[in-house]
């Protein structure tokens, strides 16, 4: 009895102890799952941090970049503090999408933005067999909690507020718009946030252009950017993504066949930074942000705010074509890196080099100037350096990068040998224009925007040489009704002094030194005859000249209103130069040039269409007579360079002629245009017109004294003329492009006679007897 007893005693304390430790494991689990939710809930009320609040989640702030947007849709480059460009699902290519829910997240489809089977995992595990943040937690985390914690308290709480902001996104967005706010939010490295930035700059693509293998190694990176780099590390990036490609076939989004024939190609990644001084079209970028400040000032925001255009993720529609773009750039840089390099074989000798014309003391000082004028004076003495100090400091070696014509070159020199190194090189400026719309369809600024900031087009003004002629002959056709074939002596022509303000006679010479006979306009523009245009502008006087430039769109305030400026004295800008010649090829009409056709936010909207300025100049006879009289100048004159293969042997033309024959036919393509030379040939100028398109080079260096040696080389037919003639030749054999083949446009009514078939048989007699200088 007493055995039984002290059994059943036993028995029931097991069983009362049994119960203490149920009792207590039910209360440390529920305390467990109480102190979860209250974790929860104090975390959802902010006790752990601001929360984001409902709106926040409807329009998450980021900044988005600006871009900027050709008229063939293609991306010219961005504004931006953030390299963001947002895309939409549909941009996204399937096999994009599908490496990322392989490799990131198996069961994103099936959870609500927690994967419980994950986070028990990674629990038991102490995540040695995988995380457990889903994509949604990924970009809570990325959206609203990037600062996180070092120590464990803080990252357990940083945890609980990812997962409340992840159920919280489940429920306000669909799991297509939370893929494409991952792509859209992720930072890639090199200035490449979002998918659509790093597509173009790892591989020069639009996001729907990626191959699979491409998808897989920008989904590779996701893991970590910086670790996985594919510019540093390309080792280590492609084993990253042939596992991405392994996770896809695991998961059935592509076959085992498929998996190793992937991995078997070789990663190629083409690195296209997309730096402010990189990419194409870096002067037309510079000048656009100045017109969009402007534009900004002007039109403020609903709210009355100001756009920022650096993350409100602005896309500007620009009349740039790309192509257009590219072939401009790539002919400023072939010609001219053949122009350096006979320009540098003729300064071997050159002890002034690289000037020209000038004393050793003046050389000295054009070198003391450009030294005060340099960033490192304005530093140096801002740090309270004395003159001699900081003069000192220009002859000490020092590293720097140095732009060459076969790219950047690391190397050691003085400051003050630099400064003379970028003296030396010449530089360009092209616009190309659509006269009938004036959309701006090409523009390069100079020759490399990181080491040469000036933009030629429209911040430069240089002398025009005798491109300025044309402007005397309109004025002359408009006035007097003069016709090309009305003659004009050749001889010296004095205009006294007193007689159009002209302070003194003014006998200019013909550069050729020829003045006998009878010249017909269009032989006088043809080959640019001096003693012709003078007898012209002392007819019509220069008041009116003047009065006509400025209504083709030039700044005349600096031209003083003398007959001198007949012969190109004036300084104008390659930006001003096209947009009038532009007016002759559309029937007399000025048309402003357009660089901007709209602008929308980051929803759509359109915030400015672009509205045509015009105003009538010219009649259209005055106008035609005008073409007519230009393109004598491609028929019989300097620019027969275009048309055949004249001195094709010469090795005059195989040095500097670069693309040289052209061979544009003169049945097919009509060619206006006017060749122009400065003094010393210091400027070099080609302005070129068909039917559809109207396109000006300037061609010459920062300093005037740098120029050639002899006019065979320096003029505008050798210096800015082939720029003209290979950019044509690539845009006419671009079918994308279509620029037509056809006659200018001939009024229904001419009464001014243009037919000179007597002069034309007489020039082509001529023609190899066509002297070097033409356009002086």
């Amino acid at each position: 009895m007493a055995k039984t007893s002290g059994k059943a005693k036993k028995e029931a304390a097991k069983r009362n102890e049994y119960g203490r430790y149920k009792s207590w494991f039910w209360t440390i689990f529920a305390i467990g799952i109480s102190a979860i939710v209250l974790l929860f809930l104090l975390a959802s009320w902010g006790v752990f941090g601001t929360m984001p609040t409902f709106e926040e989640l409807e329009n998450p702030e980021t900044n988005l970049a600006t871009e900027i947007i050709s008229s063939d849709g293609k991306s010219l480059g961005k504004y931006y503090n953030e390299n963001r460009t947002p895309v939409k699902f549909e941009e996204l290519p399937d096999h994009l999408v599908n490496a990322l829910v392989a490799t990131e997240d198996e069961r994103f489809y099936d959870h609500a933005g927690i994967d419980a089977k994950g986070t028990m995992r990674a629990a038991v595990y102490l995540g040695k067999r995988g995380g457990a943040s889903t994509i949604t937690q990924q970009l809570a985390k990325q959206l609203f909690t990037q600062d996180v914690s070092q120590n464990f308290v803080g990252r357990v709480l940083q945890k609980f507020k990812e997962w409340i902001i992840a159920t919280r996104l489940e429920r306000q967005y669909t799991k297509e718009e939370i893929i494409t706010m991952y792509f859209n939010q992720y930072d890639f490295l090199y200035q490449a946030v979002g998918i659509k930035s790093a597509s173009k700059i790892y591989f020069d693509k639009e996001p729907m252009e990626l191959k699979p293998e491409e998808s897989a190694v920008l989904v590779g990176m996701l893991v970590n950017s910086a670790y996985y780099n594919p510019v540093r590390r390309p080792e280590l990036v492609e084993q990253r993504r042939n596992t991405v490609l392994g996770q896809m076939a695991k998961n059935d989004y592509i076959t085992e066949e498929e998996r190793d024939s992937l991995q078997q190609i070789p990663m190629e990644i083409k690195f296209t930074p997309q730096g402010h001084d990189e990419g194409v079209a870096t002067y037309f970028r510079v000048y656009l942000q100045g017109f969009m400040k402007d534009w900004i000032e002007e039109n403020p925001k609903p709210d009355g705010t100001k756009y920022n255009i650096y993350r409100d993720g602005l896309k500007i529609y620009t009349s740039i074509d790309s192509r257009m773009q590219k072939y401009a750039e790539e002919a400023v840089h072939a010609h001219l890196a053949n122009l350096q390099k006979e320009f540098d074989k003729q300064n071997r000798n050159n002890k002034t080099a690289p000037f020209r014309d000038i004393s050793g003391e003046e050389r000295e000082k054009i070198i003391r100037d450009a030294m005060r004028r340099s960033e490192r004076w304005r530093i140096l003495k801002e740090q309270g350096k004395s003159n001699e100090e900081i003069a000192a400091s220009f002859e000490k070696k020092t590293q720097m990068q140095v732009f060459t014509w076969k790219g950047n070159k690391d190397t050691v020199m003085t400051p003050k040998d630099s400064i003379l190194y970028y003296k030396s090189f010449f530089n360009a400026g092209m616009m190309s224009m659509t006269p009938q719309t004036g959309e701006v369809k090409a523009w390069v600024g100079g020759i490399n925007f990181k080491h040469f900031k000036y933009d030629h087009v429209k911040q430069g003004k240089r002398q025009v040489g005798s491109t300025f002629k044309p402007f005397v002959y309109a004025t002359a056709i408009d006035q007097l009704h003069l016709s090309p074939c009305d003659t004009l002596p050749r001889s010296l022509h004095t205009i006294e002094a007193g007689k159009h303000n002209n302070q003194n006679d003014w006998t200019p010479k013909n550069s050729d030194g020829k003045y006998d006979g009878m010249l017909s306009l269009k032989r006088g523009l043809a080959e640019s005859v001096n003693t012709v245009t003078a007898r012209l502008i002392d007819r019509t006087g220069p008041k009116p000249v003047i009065d006509l430039v400025e209504k083709l769109g030039v700044d005349t305030r600096e031209i003083p209103e003398v007959p001198a400026i007949a012969l190109g004295a004036a300084e104008i800008s390659v930006f001003e130069m096209v947009s009038a010649y532009s007016t002759f090829v559309n029937e007399g009409v000025y048309v402003k040039p357009m660089i901007v056709s709209r602008i929308e936010d980051k929803n759509g909207t359109i915030l400015y269409q672009h509205v045509p300025e015009t105003r009538d100049v010219l009649s259209k006879e005055a106008a035609y007579v005008t073409v007519n009289l230009l393109e004598g100048v491609t028929q019989f004159g300097s620019g027969t360079r275009l048309r055949g293969d004249w001195g094709v042997n010469d090795p005059y033309y195989k040095a500097i002629m670069t693309g040289y024959p052209y061979n544009f036919s003169n049945s097919e393509i009509p060619i206006a245009g006017k060749t122009g030379t400065t003094q010393n040939q210091s400027d070099g100028w080609f302005m070129g017109m068909v039917p559809t398109l109207a396109t000006g080079v300037w061609v010459g260096a920062e300093d005037r004294a740098v120029h050639f040696g002899s006019i065979r080389y320096g003029q505008g037919a050798a210096m800015a003329l082939p720029i003209w003639g290979l950019y044509m030749k690539k845009v006419y054999a671009d079918p994308q492009i279509n620029v037509p083949k056809g006659p200018f446009p001939r009024p229904e009514v001419v009464t001014i006679q243009t037919d000179c078939s007597s002069y034309g048989k007489a020039a082509s007699e001529n023609e190899d007897s066509l002297p070097d200088e033409l356009d002086f």
